[in-house]
């Protein structure tokens, strides 16, 4: 069963038969706003939510951003699923529109956390985009083994007026990673501002 993140809870990358989570999947899911038109008419649009995930030494210096622009880290440990520029158009089908996967046995040495953010491109606010939600699970961007915990950012009136949020870091410690759910919206607009954000704030 999925554990519901709250903020600044920690916990441990642990399934429920006890065993560590090593390859993993953090999805954001997002729709598009209806708006009523002329006559009634309703319009779409388009929502551009990006997801971006920075790793970190013990020294808190920032090692590699993998985001839109990067989809992949040197060594391939991490990757983004791809830029996803409307959202969910005719509803919510299930899917994450954006995924980063970790492979946390194939970080390289020097990584001791890694940080993920959510930005809104295009400037639209958190409280108005239908049903955004994070989840962490087992599997690939096209296929969930086990749901390991989800976070709802639709719900949270706390999101209201913003544009940036940081999601949560791992981070490792005595040699075992764990994840810290951190879940607040910050005052930046963009992925640099956010990044700094999270050293500044969270690290």
């Amino acid at each position: 069963m999925a554990i519901i993140l709250e903020k600044g809870q920690r916990i441990n990358l642990e399934k429920g038969n006890g065993s560590k989570l090593q390859n993993l999947c953090v999805g954001v899911n997002w729709g598009a706003i209806e708006k009523k038109g002329f006559f009634g008419n309703k319009k779409v649009e388009a929502v551009d939510l990006d997801a971006s995930c920075a790793t970190f030494n013990d020294k808190n210096e920032c090692l590699e951003v993998i985001y839109f622009g990067n989809l992949k880290s040197k060594n391939g440990s991490v990757k983004h699923s791809g830029d996803d520029l409307t959202g969910d158009m005719g509803g919510d089908d299930g899917l994450d529109n954006e995924v980063i996967t970790v492979d946390l046995a194939k970080l390289p040495a020097d990584v001791s956390k890694v940080a993920f953010v959510l930005n809104s491109f295009r400037g639209q606010d958190f409280k108005t985009i239908p049903f955004a939600s994070i989840r962490i699970y087992e599997g690939t961007p096209t296929r969930v083994n086990e749901v390991f915990a989800t976070y709802d950012i639709a719900n949270d009136v706390s999101f209201g007026g913003s544009v940036s949020m940081v999601m949560g870091i791992f981070y490792k410690r005595n040699g075992e990673w764990k994840f810290n759910a951190i879940g607040e919206a910050t005052a930046d607009r963009d992925l640099k501002g956010t990044l700094s954000t999270v050293v500044s704030k969270y690290l």
